[in-house]
């Protein structure tokens, strides 16, 4: 009987130590998933890039520690959602926002709110606008991304030797105002303006959408025939271009040049429906702006600009 209850005891205490050592090994779990939350807010999750994007700053995240919280509205040109988006944010105290701002001034209240409850800010691909920011007295801790004025002005020097310095040309346009297409478009211009040979027939936004780029397109082609070249600001409205091009049984005669290189304009390329790209690495922005994140929870200055480099594709 003594034996038994022996044995009793012996499987309650074995039984107690498996469950201690469970319970911690949950909470070793625990705290190594614990650590600081840091959010990006991309433009939409519906767009390559910014899913490049994402998986770029997941890879930062997992290797520091970091829990990353990645949340966008459903459109690009959505920017009340987005304000909403950072807001709520704030209310969860996030230790640091990583932003890809849908308008460069309409996103500035929402910065100067992070500022106010001493969240930093980080901006990424696309800036805040300056003049808004200094406005409202808010700060952005850092920016990451490309020099789109630069882009803008290969792409325009591309065309112009692809036309050996001749022809109509047309420009499918990112959401007005909207500084990433500025920039683009200002780069492209400025190309353009030093060969006189071309001309801009039209310029029209599409903004950032395929169908609304297929559309515009479409009714360019009707108004200018006999255009030879097209940029579009981004790839998305490049791919809607040659929809519509390769409608009208154009295919060969009109060269269309996008931004972004995602991988369906690199295809596009391959198979001769498309010009060229001016390649971005949204990825290493991705990774930039969560370490950069991990440095200003550590109290170090950072650089106001982290610029990635971008290059034709042809």
């Amino acid at each position: 009987m003594i034996t038994m209850r022996r044995h009793s005891v012996q499987k309650i205490v074995a039984a107690l130590v498996g469950t201690i050592s469970i319970v911690a090994c949950n909470r070793g779990e625990q705290a190594k998933k614990s650590g600081p939350t840091v959010a990006l807010v991309v433009k939409t999750l519906n767009n390559a890039f910014f899913i490049e994007m994402e998986k770029g700053a997941r890879a930062a995240a997992d290797s520091l520690g970091i829990q990353l919280v990645v949340q966008a509205p459903e459109r690009e040109i959505d920017v009340e959602k987005q304000m909403q988006i950072v807001e709520n944010l704030i209310q969860r105290k996030v230790d640091v926002i990583l932003l890809v701002p849908s308008g460069s001034r309409e996103i500035v209240p929402a910065i100067g709110k992070a500022n106010t409850a001493n969240i930093p800010v980080v901006t990424v691909d696309t800036r805040a606008d300056a003049a808004a920011l200094a406005a409202a007295n808010a700060k952005i801790a850092t920016f990451i991304g490309s020099d789109n004025v630069e882009g803008g002005r290969i792409a325009g020097e591309f065309v112009a030797e692809k036309l050996g310095g001749k022809g109509k040309l047309a420009v499918l346009e990112g959401i007005p105002g909207h500084e990433t297409g500025d920039s683009r478009l200002k780069g492209f211009r400025e190309a353009i303006a030093k060969h006189p040979g071309l001309t801009i027939v039209a310029s029209q936004t599409a903004n950032w959408e395929r169908d609304q780029a297929f559309n515009v397109m479409q009714d360019i082609l009707q108004s200018h025939p006999d255009i030879q070249a097209i940029f579009a600001c981004n790839d998305v409205m490049a791919l809607g271009a040659i929809e519509a091009i390769a409608a009208a049984k154009k295919t060969n005669s009109i060269a269309v040049v996008g931004f972004d290189a995602q991988d369906d304009a690199r295809t596009a390329i391959r198979e001769g429906r498309m010009a060229a790209t001016i390649a971005q690495n949204p990825r290493e922005m991705g990774r930039l702006a969560v370490i950069s994140a991990s440095r200003i929870l550590k109290g170090e200055t950072l650089p106001l600009e982290q610029p990635v480099p971008i290059q034709l594709v042809k």
